[in-house]
């Protein structure tokens, strides 16, 4: 397979070996071997994770398929230091593809796009500012158009 374009959401509410959230972020990208990393924000939690979030969104190159990044990404979050645990709870690290080159794509466990990326404002904002003419394969909107919606959804 030819190189193809994945936006990886990272988040954090938990320090690590690395340090801080932010810290860890950081990390995570150059694991990851991100072409690019947005601004890291902090965002409330939501849910039981108590503490708030760093987040960011990273653009990363790959010759995998979506199911084989995902694979290489939950290993990553293992070797940070993530656990099982409960869903929405604090954790190290928190890797999620958002949105692929190719478009749209589902097996076992996997739907890219993320299915809740769109009313999530701590993704649309990195999003927005890293990669703000990718277009949503399912709505056909730009990463742009999505953040302007979501706060005319809040406002």
């Amino acid at each position: 397979m030819a190189k193809t374009r994945y936006a990886v959401a990272l988040g954090s509410n938990r320090r690590g070996r690395h340090g801080a959230p932010a810290d860890t972020i950081r990390a995570a990208a150059r694991a990851i071997e991100s072409r690019s990393l947005s601004r890291i924000r902090l965002t409330p939690a939501l849910g039981p994770a108590g503490r708030s979030f760093a987040n960011a969104v990273a653009i990363v190159e790959s010759e995998l398929d979506p199911a084989e990044l995902l694979a290489i990404l939950k290993a990553t979050e293992r070797s940070f230091g993530r656990r099982s645990g409960r869903r929405w709870g604090p954790r190290i690290l928190d890797l999620d593809i958002i949105l692929w080159s190719e478009g749209p794509f589902e097996s076992t466990g996997l739907v890219v796009p993320h299915r809740a990326f769109r009313e999530r404002r701590f993704v649309l904002q990195p999003l927005a500012e890293i990669a703000p003419a990718w277009r949503d394969p399912i709505t056909g909107r730009t990463a742009r158009q999505l953040l302007a919606l979501h706060g005319k959804a809040r406002g």
